[in-house]
């Protein structure tokens, strides 16, 4: 079986108007439970999600459910929120003791130990998701538990933040080579081979933007006051306004200027991802450009601005469609050896993914 000469394997068969009724009960059913029905909502839009999504012959299957992501979040929160509330308690009474080199050996411990556990979180999302993810009967998973992961997660963040970040590519590369490796759907391995080297050149556009602006901000400045002083006319009101102008422009710099080249990084890096991800005889590609992405976040923003916040609940079929219209499978895949994944089966979802509030697209 073989996906079609332009590379849309993936369908999705409906639209915004067959979303709406589930969008809109999950937001009632939530408001009227004061939210604990939000693990059977997202686990219902799921359903709906997978269902109208045709992979070349075969729509998805979502089979998990909202009790297993109940579950996950509150073990998440009582294995993990239990002894963060203690260690910061202990913290603070160690500070006002004076003990500030306790502080900080705790201090830095509990970040590397949210990093790794951020990193098992990760993990064992995706496999959760693969796990009750089926296409002719059929899913996906992995053997691993996540926890060497969770090791490769903390060293390679910290190793991206050296030479002063300019490792990031690399480590945000061999991360998704890392995690996809150990991933698999029936007897078929995932292999994945994504390069730093690709996206090197938007990642120095978005690490030197920030530092060029603000050279060329101060030497403005500096000339411009300059001037002034010559000519004695330096006010406190032409000092204010000279302040609330290099603030407005640090303002624009950082939040839209950096923001777009960051979007334009980002788009670079999913092509390069997933555009090294194969499955078997399968290999995939991701056709978004950065004025897709863009207009996608913009999109969002502008729906739950509007809305005054009730769009948010289309978020998640918006990204959902967004990704399937743009990716592609080229190859062949053969049903006849296709069989059942003999992976472990998590008993429950992604709750560590939730309680660092980390999204997963």
């Amino acid at each position: 079986m073989t996906s079609d000469e332009e590379g849309d394997a993936f369908q999705f068969t409906s639209d915004w108007r067959g979303f709406a009724p589930i969008a809109f009960s999950n937001l009632l059913l939530c408001f009227v439970t004061l939210g604990l029905y939000l693990f059977w909502a997202r686990a219902r839009e799921r359903r709906f999600l997978w269902s109208n999504t045709r992979f070349i012959d075969d729509r998805l299957e979502w089979t998990g459910t909202g009790l297993e992501l109940m579950i996950g979040y509150v073990m998440a929160i009582i294995l993990l929120g239990v002894p963060l509330a203690v260690l910061q308690f202990g913290m603070q009474a160690l500070a006002l003791r004076g003990e500030l080199g306790w502080v900080a050996t705790i201090g830095s411990s509990l970040y590397l130990l949210i990093l790794y556990l951020v990193g098992v979180a990760i993990f064992r999302a995706l496999r959760y998701r693969l796990s009750r993810t089926f296409w002719h009967g059929i899913r996906g998973g992995s053997d691993a538990q996540g926890f060497a992961f969770g090791v490769g997660y903390l060293w390679r963040t910290l190793v991206g933040s050296f030479a002063a970040g300019l490792l990031i590519p690399w480590s945000m590369t061999s991360l998704w080579n890392a995690r996809w490796n150990q991933m698999s759907f029936g007897p078929l391995r995932f292999e994945a081979d994504a390069r730093a080297g690709p996206i090197m050149g938007r990642f120095l556009l978005f690490y030197l933007t920030p530092i060029l602006a603000l050279i060329a901000i101060g030497v403005l400045f500096f000339f411009t006051a300059s001037s002034d002083i010559g000519r004695a006319t330096l006010s406190p009101d032409r000092i204010q306004l000279y302040a609330a102008v290099v603030a407005i422009a640090a303002y624009l710099l950082f939040f839209v200027v950096l923001g777009i080249i960051a979007l334009v990084f980002y788009a670079a890096y999913f092509r390069e991802a997933v555009g090294h991800l194969s499955l078997g005889e399968l290999d995939f590609a991701f056709t978004a450009s950065s004025w897709d992405w863009f207009k996608l976040v913009v999109g969002n923003l502008l729906l739950i601005t509007v809305t005054l916040g009730i769009g948010y609940i289309f978020i998640g079929y918006r990204n959902w469609t967004f990704f399937i219209r743009h990716i592609r499978a080229y190859g062949s895949i053969h049903l006849d050896d296709l069989t059942q994944s003999t992976t472990r089966e998590p008993g429950q979802g992604e709750g560590l993914l939730d309680a660092f509030d980390i999204g997963a697209f």
